[in-house]
């Protein structure tokens, strides 16, 4: 008994276990129950054994005592027989060795089901909308800057002009504006140039009073400073020139036409001052269908050769030819005329606009 004691320490000094000492502990380190449901990962660290079902001594790096690599240990696994009663609680603290499937494991871990070509679908269309919402919104920002420079243009065009006092009567203010809107349309239209041209237009506050501009004035850039008045009939305001007895004749046929009220506008539209220089031509008739239906016919008179009295008598004739809507001096342009300015712009404007397509026509050799 003695000698077995001793043997006994000697092997504990040698670092020897007891019979069986390995087997109990493999028995502790080994899961008390079968696995209760898949593994969370794979198996980490290298392989403890060969595979199940291999022959020892196959894989040479392996060593023949290591044991078969187990799985984790869990809650138990219940499983219910066919008569619906459980195992007895003996067969389910048996250990159950079943190899791992490392492809099974895989399989089993949730996929995410995102609908991956229904956020790309949205991705692409939402960028589309995107910039489709930056130019709308450069749109609506162009519109505004639009509207407000309208907006500062007619205010400029139409911008309250003081009233002009002179002997016996008052310009409105309104009446100035006018002046200054029309000759900076005539301006844009490029009916007139620089300082040459003139406009009048009788009074609608006191009779036979006739306000026109000065000569050399500047159609484009008119103020109450360039604007003169004098009555029908009277000696021409200081200032005003030689187109004065000429305004003042076809205001008076123009007035019989509008009951009362009339403008004039002389003009040296660049088109029809051109066709006005052909020596045989005595009348302008506009070949477009616009032209035609606005005039039959434009009479052209000469100043040429005829005193001033027969030069006069022949303007108020040719403007009762043309239905009091224009007449044209040869070379000197054309006089149009309206119940008020924008008449009188209107006449001038089409019947340029004639004789440009008219002038076209020739050069192209079009009959």
């Amino acid at each position: 008994m003695r000698t077995q004691l001793a043997v006994l320490r000697d092997m504990a000094k040698k670092g020897d276990s007891t019979p069986g000492a390995a087997e109990n502990e493999e028995e502790e380190k080994s899961p008390k129950g079968p696995p209760s449901g898949p593994p969370s990962g794979p198996p980490k660290g290298a392989p403890m054994g060969a595979p199940m079902g291999m022959p020892m001594g196959m894989f040479p790096g392996v060593a023949a005592s290591s044991a078969p690599p187990q799985r984790a240990a869990g809650p138990p696994v219940v499983v219910q027989q066919d008569n619906g009663e459980q195992e007895d609680e003996d067969e389910s603290d048996e250990i159950v060795d079943t190899p791992v499937d490392e492809e099974e494991e895989f399989s089993d871990a949730p996929v995410p089901s995102a609908d991956v070509s229904g956020m790309i679908g949205q991705s692409m269309a939402a960028t589309p909308m995107s910039d489709v919402e930056a130019l709308r919104a450069e749109n609506v920002s162009m519109r505004n800057a639009l509207t407000n420079a309208t907006g500062i243009i007619n205010e400029m065009d139409t911008q309250p002009m003081p009233p002009i006092v002179g002997d016996g009567f008052v310009v409105p203010g309104h009446v100035v504006s006018d002046f200054v809107r029309i000759g900076r349309q005539l301006q844009r239209d490029g009916l007139c140039h620089a300082t040459v041209g003139s406009i009048s237009t009788l009074s609608l506050d006191e009779p036979n009073l006739v306000h026109i501009t000065k000569e050399g004035s500047p159609l484009g850039q008119l103020d109450e400073r360039h604007v003169a008045s004098g009555r029908l009939g009277e000696m021409s305001p200081p200032g005003v020139g030689n187109d004065w007895k000429i305004h003042t004749i076809l205001l008076a046929v123009a007035s019989l036409e509008h009951n009362g009220s009339a403008a004039c506008a002389h003009l040296p539209a660049p088109y029809t001052t051109a066709m006005s220089l052909e020596q045989d031509l005595f009348v302008l008739r506009p070949p477009d269908l616009a032209g035609k239906q606005r005039f039959e016919s434009v009479v052209i008179v000469d100043s040429d050769d005829v005193s001033e009295d027969d030069f006069l008598r022949q303007l108020s004739e040719g403007l009762q030819q043309s239905k009091c809507k224009a007449i044209v001096v040869r070379g000197g342009g054309v006089y149009a005329v309206g119940a008020n300015f924008n008449e009188a712009w209107d006449n001038a404007a089409a019947i340029e606009h004639s004789m440009k397509i008219s002038f076209l026509t020739r050069l192209a050799d079009i009959e």
